[in-house]
């Protein structure tokens, strides 16, 4: 008998977990299941055929997707009504917790980023995180992937005069791989092989995340006083958006994410997920549970796991540590893409990522919840060419009745309250459930934001907000077609075996040309066109019912350059719409970060443009500059764990001396860039260099070295 209270504990919250995935997902089920039957009733009334039931399956797998969408936002509204102590910050008391013996390292995984943003970031964590006086727990380290040698030169000086700035020298860390493999995981996993044993837990970062201490000092309070737990997931919120564009969807993060986050949590529970970033990691059981396995078969669907962050809360969770989400820890912040255009850039990697867990759902052992949220994520990019193909047979359907002379109502209705209805007025009311399930998240949101006058004033009054779902529902229905056209291309080139590249994303928002836009939308423009020609042929009436859609493709190109647009998005904030707490209250890490930002750009429209291969020139010519570089060559030389690597680029050999050679007789351009890669990565030739561009006499030198030593010597 003694032992029972130890079986209670473990076994009571499996079975709520159990109760609560039971009640969520059978909600969505029993709804998807009667609207379905209206919709097959409708279908059988005009004629059952082969495509009718294509049809229907295709319409009971799209309303089950939505109606999983509308549970959660009607249970997370209902948690934030009633309250709940399931959550990670409710279960025990840790406010009071020590931080003494622990150790933790926030990591910034960086590829060819903006090097002054990112540590600008790191600059406004590092502030926040010293204000709490818990700073001596914590190191920070910029881990580079950056190929760009310009890049990694500025990253390199940034990095020195950041620690120069804050007096942080043994706390901030900079360290660029000399071979990128395997992307942002494997850099994570060089860093964990090199360091992660110095570490209790890590803390990863995006390149544009920016965190408050207090945040940072919860979550490994939190950690401390769950043993068991081994991930905990915050929920970034967008910030520093300036487009039309940005500003709609930092709005919606802020006012839909509480509500949307609180339903998930409520059925995930500690078999939550990882987003990759702005959550907190126990070091030792990821470095034991998580590596990643290479996929079988070939790209794009084989090979390396692109979409890393949910197989590792996978692989997590199956070694039996926890996964949280603190969805109602405030503090964590992250930045998003300005436009359509880069917004679809960024979808098509996570969507050949999302696809590939396809393979993975079969790996043995793995958690049924974590099978759910691979799931869910693979028909976030799968609905849509389900959603096309559904429309594409509706219209099908629609021209062989329209040409076949059929009647619109064959038989009676099964409902007996719709036997006297028409076909239309059958056809209207499934229309009008599935707005409601579409929009009852975004109209609970409201109530939700009504319901909390200090939030209300956060959003500028429930007016603004109002307004402000109205204007992100319209913008949401022209910009919904075309990432359904994005992402049926996305899946189809993925099926058809081509694999996206590993590309910098971009976040900044100088706006988006019309020549661009045209090039990128010419193709939705034309669909929308020739699809809305057809409609308007094959019945009037039925083109009216398309027009929301067919307008997001048709005027596509002024859609995505005029959201894109810094002055329309100042003009919504003039008139209160898509305001956001961070805007009407920024904190103090985003003040920082806004005020030095915008000095650097003040800085950088006053300079003159650099020319190609400049910060090649700097690391040779600078002394400073390349004494920093050859340091940190030298400080990875003395690490076995890089011997290898630097072996494979020959780095002290002959063959960096000849390149050496070339590349001041001939100038960089004559050098491919993995040449030039290989030259800055021998500390001896950088230190050759630096002596023999100033001491060599000028004929002996390319015409570019002439011109970049001149304009050195004119800057000093």
């Amino acid at each position: 008998m003694a032992d029972l209270p130890n079986i209670e504990s473990v076994v009571a919250p499996r079975l709520r977990r159990g109760a609560r995935l039971f009640l969520f997902f059978s909600s969505a089920v029993l709804l998807t299941g009667a609207v379905s039957m209206l919709f097959a009733d409708l279908l059988w009334r005009t004629g059952w055929s082969a495509s009718r039931t294509v049809l229907l399956v295709l319409f009971i797998v799209l309303f089950l997707l939505t109606a999983i969408g509308c549970m959660h936002g009607v249970f997370g509204f209902f948690i934030r009504v009633f309250g709940t102590n399931r959550r990670i910050t409710g279960l025990k008391p840790f406010k009071e917790q020590s931080l003494d013996g622990t150790s933790t390292a926030i990591i910034f995984p960086i590829y060819n980023e903006d090097s002054v943003r990112v540590l600008e970031g790191l600059r406004a964590t590092y502030e926040s995180l010293e204000r709490t006086g818990q700073l001596a727990q914590f190191d920070f380290f910029i881990l580079s992937d950056s190929t760009n040698p310009d890049r990694w030169v500025e990253e390199e000086a940034r990095w020195s005069e950041l620690v120069r700035d804050l007096d942080a020298l043994g706390k901030i860390y900079y360290r660029r791989r000399l071979f990128n493999e395997e992307r942002k995981s494997g850099n994570v996993r060089d860093f964990l092989n090199t360091w992660g044993k110095r570490y209790r837990y890590f803390i990863c970062c995006d390149a544009d995340s920016v965190m408050r201490g207090e945040t940072l000092v919860d979550l490994v309070k939190l950690m401390e006083v769950h043993p068991t737990v081994g991930l905990i997931q915050t929920v970034p919120a967008l910030v520093n958006a300036e487009s039309l564009f940005g500003r709609i969807q930092q709005f919606a993060n802020r006012l839909y994410a509480p509500v949307f986050i609180s339903g998930l949590n409520y059925w995930a529970l500690d078999f939550g997920n990882y987003w990759g970033h702005n959550a907190i990691i126990r070091t030792e059981p990821f470095m034991q549970f998580c590596d990643l396995p290479q996929l079988p078969g070939r790209k794009p669907f084989g090979g390396q796991i692109l979409s890393h962050d949910f197989v590792e809360a996978a692989l997590m969770l199956r070694e039996n540590w926890q996964v949280w989400l603190a969805y109602d820890l405030e503090g964590s912040y992250e930045e998003a893409p300005q436009a359509l255009i880069e917004n679809a850039q960024r979808e098509r990697r996570w969507c050949q990522g999302n696809l590939q867990h396809g393979l993975v759902l079969f790996a043995k052992g793995l958690r049924g919840v974590s099978r759910m949220h691979l799931i869910l994520g693979i028909f976030g990019y799968v609905a849509s060419p389900l959603w096309l193909a559904f429309l594409i047979t509706f219209d099908w359907i629609y021209c062989m009745q329209k040409f076949t002379g059929l009647s619109a109502i064959t038989v009676d209705s099964f409902n007996p309250y719709l036997k006297n209805w028409s076909g239309t007025e059958h056809a209207f009311l499934i229309f009008i459930i599935c707005m409601v399930v579409i929009m009852l998240p975004k109209f609970l949101s409201l109530i939700d934001l009504a319901r909390d006058w200090p939030r209300r004033k956060e959003f500028g009054g429930l007016l603004n907000a109002t307004g402000g779902v109205i204007g992100e529902t319209i913008f949401s229905t022209l910009h919904a077609p075309l990432l359904m056209l994005w992402h049926t291309r996305f899946v189809l080139t993925n099926i058809a075996g081509i694999s996206v590249g590993w590309t910098t994303q971009k976040r900044s928002a100088a706006g988006t040309n019309w020549f661009y836009a045209a090039q990128r939308h010419w193709g939705h423009m034309l669909i929308g066109l020739v699809w809305g020609g057809f409609t308007w042929k094959l019945d009037p009436g039925l083109f009216w019912w398309f027009t929301p859609m067919l307008a997001g493709m048709v005027f596509s190109i002024p859609l995505s350059v005029l959201t894109s647009r810094r002055n329309l998005g100042a003009r919504a904030k003039s008139l209160g719409l898509f305001l956001t707490p961070e805007e009407m209250g920024p904190p103090m890490e985003i003040v920082s970060l806004r005020s030095r930002m915008k000095i650097h750009e003040l800085t950088a429209n006053e300079a003159a443009p650099r020319r190609p291969h400049a910060g090649l020139a700097e690391a040779v010519l600078d002394p400073y500059v390349n004494a920093v570089h050859v340091m940190l060559l030298r400080e990875k030389q003395l690490n076995p764990v890089y011997a290898e690597q630097f072996a494979r680029l020959g780095a002290g050999s002959d063959a960096g001396r000849l390149l050496g050679e070339k590349i001041l007789a001939d100038g960089p351009d004559k050098l491919k860039p993995s040449e030039r890669v290989a030259v800055m990565a021998d500390q001896r030739v950088m230190v050759w260099l630096h002596q023999q561009a100033w001491l060599r006499p000028e004929e002996k030198l390319a015409p570019w070295w002439k011109a970049m030593i001149r304009e050195f010597s004119q800057r000093e």
